[in-house]
């Protein structure tokens, strides 16, 4: 099984796997950064995700998503904080990224 020490290491492998796209959270589906499009909860899956707890400081806590899309013909990667820090997501996101 994977892990990484850091998110840094875990987005470097991930990386190299393919997983290119950056990928950005918004209320109902992801965007992708650069072609500004849209991808739907029912459009993508996620493949691996990985936490990480730095320091036990709420701030540095995060999880890194492996993501992929066939319909978009896309991997990528989508890193968002968790617990208070979490962005504000409907629940059909929520349940995707659980």
């Amino acid at each position: 099984m994977e892990a990484y020490e850091t998110l840094t290491e875990g987005i470097n492998a991930l990386r190299k796997q393919g997983y290119t796209e950056d990928f950005n959270l918004k209320y109902n589906c992801l965007i992708c950064g650069e072609d500004d499009y849209e991808i739907l909860h029912d459009q993508f899956q996620v493949d691996k995700s990985f936490r990480f707890d730095v320091d036990e400081d709420p701030s540095d806590q995060a999880v890194l998503y492996a993501i992929s899309s066939e319909d978009h013909q896309r991997k990528g990667i989508l890193v968002n904080s968790y617990g208070i820090y979490s962005d504000p997501i409907a629940n059909e996101m929520l349940d995707k990224l659980k």
